[in-house]
């Protein structure tokens, strides 16, 4: 695999009533295992379900009830950490976090502190073609969610959902390696990009099958420098945690008042509480929501009822052995392999649906044409008609269909797209339908030089001036396409003009 080059993003600078400010970020990403059970328990994780229908005793927190790993979780943990380059343990063990809440029927939640499942890995995370930065990631670990409270149905009463009780999270924890809200943006993206091409987890966050908690701190500029040379964090400021994102647009917008909330605080001689807080769309701000907890404040201890989990090398190398080509590598093959830019290699690899459909188009056909067709007219289509590739009314094989049709000269790239159009609406095989509407393009030159000797017997006045700037010749190009109804060959009609001005 060839490695693109990369140079890596000036930092988010904000400039303060006393001088200039950087951002310093790192997120925790919880994403929802894919898995048809729940981690500990054979309870179905099916969204949309009717009120507390996925609930097991276990789930429920009955008396008696133990957890039974489901090795399926284990399994997707794995391959999530192989896919960000990261060290797997062979050793891990679960802990119980201790708080209340009232959709946690344990009074626990069982999840992995002193022994997360996957070490330090990476992501390398596009900005745009040739700037990207590489942050790291210091750990992935499992652990079950909670519950959903749900407030607004009575106004005397909330109400307690279990569903999602017991579904597995990987919880994949960043360093502070992100400098600033679009960066934020982007390393989420790509994390959510690198999952679906796993298919360990579907990043729906409108589900709430992917959210990011979001540590945020400024430090004068230069500090962070300091903290990347001696690993003392002490040159970074006092961080807050902005609580359950699960939206591109309100990240940054959360990140960029939070930042300038805590400069305002700085430059006014005040200090920054490291807290949790809410971020209020409606009002653009960030609230307190209650000071950050530490591990002492959970009072962590190893959970009772599960042994630690010990996994084979030789089990971890098969899961290797399966994965699939992942973004980065994919995107540089299509580079190499279609000689296509990194920015349409980018749009057709953002998702691995996208990416497995051009394939099939470009399978056996000219690269840059089949990314041409599909970044330009099916993605603007689908865009516009707000569908998905899975929902395309045009298959790989009708889109590859009309590309042959182009190729072998049969249609030209104009009638190609007349013919997209009947094909999205209508249907059918793109060869059929060119045969029966009568859309071939006309290839007979004898009839095309008839149709250029009539458009210059017809006008002599714009063929002296043609004669004088031959940047007019596409005047008669243009009128002998419409005479024929687009139908004639623009390479044969372009030479027959040509010639025929020169006479």
């Amino acid at each position: 695999m060839l490695d693109l080059a990369y140079t890596e993003p000036k930092p988010k600078v904000i400039a303060g009533a006393k001088g200039d400010w950087e951002l310093v970020i790192g997120m925790e990403v919880h994403a929802q295992v894919a898995s048809k059970a729940k981690l500990f328990s054979g309870a179905s994780t099916e969204f949309g379900a009717e009120p507390n229908s996925n609930v097991s005793f276990v789930d429920a927190a009955m008396p008696g009830m133990l957890p039974v790993i489901n090795e399926f979780c284990v399994e997707q943990a794995v391959r999530t950490g192989l896919g960000i380059k990261a060290a797997i343990n062979l050793y891990s063990a679960f802990d119980r976090k201790n708080y209340f809440y009232p959709d946690l029927p344990q009074g626990y939640q069982i999840s992995q502190l002193y022994h997360p499942i996957v070490g330090e890995g990476e992501i390398l995370v596009d900005m745009e073609p040739g700037v990207a930065r590489n942050v790291r990631v210091e750990r992935i670990h499992l652990e079950q969610d909670a519950g959903k409270s749900v407030h607004d149905m009575d106004p005397n009463m909330s109400f307690v959902d279990l569903n999602r009780t017991g579904v597995a999270l990987m919880e994949i924890v960043s360093m502070p390696d992100i400098r600033g809200p679009e960066e934020a943006a982007a390393y989420l993206t790509k994390m959510r990009q690198i999952l679906r091409y796993l298919g360990t987890c579907d990043g729906n966050m409108q589900n709430g099958n992917m959210r990011a908690d979001v540590n945020v701190s400024v430090c004068p500029a230069g500090q962070y420098e300091k903290y990347r040379e001696t690993g003392d964090f002490s040159h970074l400021g006092t961080r807050c945690e902005l609580k359950n994102m699960n939206s591109m647009r309100f990240i940054q917008a959360a990140i960029d008042y939070e930042a300038r909330r805590q400069i305002a605080i700085l430059e006014d001689g005040g200090t920054i509480d490291q807290e949790t807080r809410l971020y209020d769309a409606d009002k653009n701000e960030t609230r307190s929501m209650r000071s950050k907890e530490e591990a002492q404040d959970y009072r962590y201890f190893p959970c009772p009822d599960l042994l630690p989990l010990v996994i084979e090398q030789s089990w971890v190398d098969e899961i290797k052995a399966s994965l699939p080509e992942l973004p980065d590598a994919k995107k540089a093959r299509f580079v190499t392999e279609f000689g296509m830019t990194e920015y349409d290699a980018s749009v057709l690899t953002a998702d691995v649906r996208d990416a497995a459909y051009f394939e099939a188009v470009a399978q056996g056909r000219d690269g840059k044409q089949a990314a041409n067709w599909v970044i330009n007219e099916l993605f603007g289509r689908l865009n516009k008609a707000e569908l998905t590739i899975k929902d395309s009314p045009i298959s790989a094989d009708q889109l590859g269909g009309i590309l042959d049709l182009i190729s072998k000269d049969e249609i030209s790239g104009k009638i190609g797209k007349d013919l997209f159009e009947i094909v999205w609406n209508e249907g059918g095989d793109p060869a059929k339908i060119v045969e029966e509407r009568g859309m071939k393009q006309v290839t007979d030159t004898g009839a095309i030089e008839t149709a250029v000797d009539q458009i210059i017997a017809d006008n002599p006045a714009q063929v002296e001036k043609a004669k004088q700037n031959p940047k007019l010749a596409g005047w008669f190009v243009g009128q002998v396409m419409k005479a024929t109804g687009g139908k004639a060959n623009p390479k044969a009609v372009n030479e027959i003009v040509a010639k025929k001005l020169q006479d």
